[in-house]
């Protein structure tokens, strides 16, 4: 039976590519620092393109200090996802970063693309950490510099299932 494979799909062992270019672990004492940053937090790249050849994603931690926030910013044309390992965060968005939320534990927040917005460890004592994917491998951070109101418009996340005051 004929094979529809090249001999180029084979490394010199006859093993198929894939042993070696496929699932990759990445410790989490091996990310790279060496990323887009944004003052106030400290990313490390895990999944990106220089690390493990990922052409549509982006993926690594972020960590802020208790009781410290990032500047404004936002991401370009990336949408991003941050789950929230530990902590207490709050965001604000918005052209004056004018509204607000927060996540805790096992909370996801998205982010759409070209929003300003600023990451803040809501608790004066914990450290915030969070893991953070993007729909690109780029590592886009456009800083802003916008001043913030005073008091931002706190936003209840609502959708069907979590419909405004519920639980």
């Amino acid at each position: 039976m004929a094979h529809d494979h090249t001999h180029d799909d084979h490394d010199h062992d006859h093993a198929p590519r894939w042993k070696h270019d496929g699932v990759r672990v990445i410790p989490g004492n091996q990310l790279d620092p060496n990323t887009a940053q944004t003052p106030g937090m400290d990313r490390k790249a895990a999944i990106n393109f220089a690390r493990v050849g990922a052409q549509k994603l982006w993926a690594g931690t972020v960590t802020i200090h208790a009781n410290a926030k990032t500047g404004a910013h936002h991401h370009g044309h990336l949408e991003s996802v941050i789950y929230v390992v530990r902590g207490r965060a709050r965001m604000r968005w918005g052209e004056k970063l004018e509204f607000t939320a927060e996540a805790g534990p096992g909370d996801f927040i998205y982010v759409p693309p070209y929003v300003p917005h600023q990451e803040i460890n809501a608790s004066p004592t914990e450290q915030l950490e969070c893991v953070l994917c993007r729909s690109d491998g780029e590592a886009v951070a456009i800083n802003l510099d916008i001043e913030p109101v005073e008091k931002p418009e706190q936003v209840l996340w609502v959708d069907p299932t979590h419909p405004r005051g519920g639980v």
